[in-house]
């Protein structure tokens, strides 16, 4: 018993009680438990992202929708589509491929 009263006179008699149980309510929410603060910046920065990539897939689909729709609605939609996609020529042209290095 001499021991606790040796800590507590050395170290936790000097430091306000109230002082005491905000220290301990604090580090207590920044560490442990299911809603700690640390895993609530996680979740947040995982939701953000995922939110990032709906925004880039619903951009898009909105692109393949408007090419869908276009090869649906215009012949010369359909034709531009097969030349640049598969590479598809008409008998008396002649077509270059040039890449980008």
């Amino acid at each position: 018993m001499s021991r606790i009263k040796d800590f507590y006179n050395k170290y936790l008699s000097r430091i306000n009680a109230y002082w005491l149980v905000t220290i301990v309510f604090f580090a207590l929410t920044f560490v442990l438990g299911d809603s700690s603060l640390y895993k609530r910046y996680t979740y947040d920065e995982k939701i953000r992202s995922l939110e990032k990539e709906i925004k880039h897939y619903q951009k898009e689909i909105e692109v393949n929708s408007k090419k869908l729709n276009d090869l649906h609605t215009d012949k010369e939609g359909l034709e531009r589509f097969a030349r640049e996609e598969y590479f598809m020529k008409k008998p008396n042209e002649d077509v270059y491929i040039i890449k980008n290095k």
